[in-house]
């Protein structure tokens, strides 16, 4: 009785197997960028160098120690959703779905120290989201410097879709 039994459950897994095999034995495309590709669309600076480290693309940012010294906590925590939140972002991350999301570390340009860092993660956004935080962002670069209230609704923004850190030294 007991070998019915695993001869029938046998059966039932090799039919199974057998016909969901094959869907999940297809393979995905699970791409990420070369170092140049990456540094390519987000036409990197002096000031901003980019990499790929495993599935992870890597925005370094040397931020300008004044500008952080003049515009406080704000300038500090900005500096990481100003770079995150752009069409250069959205499409590397549609464009290679190996990549899992990307980091931007900002860093003054005295001494090198880091003041923010902020993870997006390719789900993070959707097509509508993305099309909010590129505007909020937009608006932040061209009239941030006149209108404050600007750069906190895109450090709002960024905290609330992305893990981020600050530097106790700039923020705390």
């Amino acid at each position: 009785m007991v070998n019915v039994f695993l001869n029938r459950g046998l059966r039932i897994g090799l039919a199974l197997s057998l016909l969901f095999g094959p869907i999940a034995c297809q393979s995905r495309d699970l791409s990420v960028p070369s170092g140049e590709e990456a540094r390519a669309r987000f036409r990197a600076s002096s000031t901003v160098s980019v990499g790929v480290t495993g599935n992870v693309i890597e925005v370094n940012v040397n931020q300008p120690f004044q500008q952080i010294r003049r515009g406080g906590v704000l300038w500090a925590k900005v500096g990481p959703y100003v770079y995150l939140f752009t069409e250069e972002a959205e499409t590397l991350l549609r464009d290679y779905p190996g990549v899992s999301g990307i980091r931007v570390i900002t860093r003054t340009s005295r001494r090198n120290t880091e003041v923010a860092r902020a993870f997006l993660r390719r789900d993070a956004l959707n097509e509508i989201t993305w099309k909010r935080a590129r505007n909020i962002a937009g608006r932040a670069r061209r009239d941030g410097t006149r209108r404050p209230v600007l750069l906190e609704e895109l450090i709002e923004w960024g905290q609330d879709h992305t893990e981020f850190t600050y530097s106790d030294q700039f923020v705390g």
